[in-house]
């Protein structure tokens, strides 16, 4: 079959929701927080609005850098949970929107205990 010539662009919005989803996917994420914290309070997003706890920054073409704004599950290993989370994202980002991730910040916004 023959290379069709062309250019493929994926917005950022929707490498942003592929991060979120699979950050909701991971063991001890509670859910997406909000990047800036009002009263020193973690504000937990709906899944709506995923997006809003992932910011993405091209660095070039095809290579991204990923932050996440998660709040974590009371009594669970922080560096694991982010740990796993990274590792998560990375490939999903690579596997399905084939974009290099040259790195994954989590940012724990807070701790919440299941009910």
């Amino acid at each position: 079959m023959d290379a069709i010539p062309g250019t493929i662009t994926i917005a950022n919005d929707v490498l942003a929701d592929i991060a979120g989803f699979v950050a909701l996917e991971c063991y001890g994420v509670v859910g997406m927080a909000s990047p800036s914290l009002r009263d020193g309070v973690a504000q937990l997003l709906s899944r709506d609005k995923l997006r809003k706890g992932v910011v993405i920054t091209n660095i070039d073409d095809s290579l991204v850098r990923v932050d996440l704004y998660i709040v974590v599950e009371h009594g669970t290993n922080l560096t694991e949970v982010s740990r796993n989370l990274v590792d998560r994202v990375k490939y999903a980002l690579t596997h399905d929107a084939d974009v290099s991730v040259a790195d994954v910040e989590v940012h724990v916004q807070g701790i919440k205990v299941r009910k």
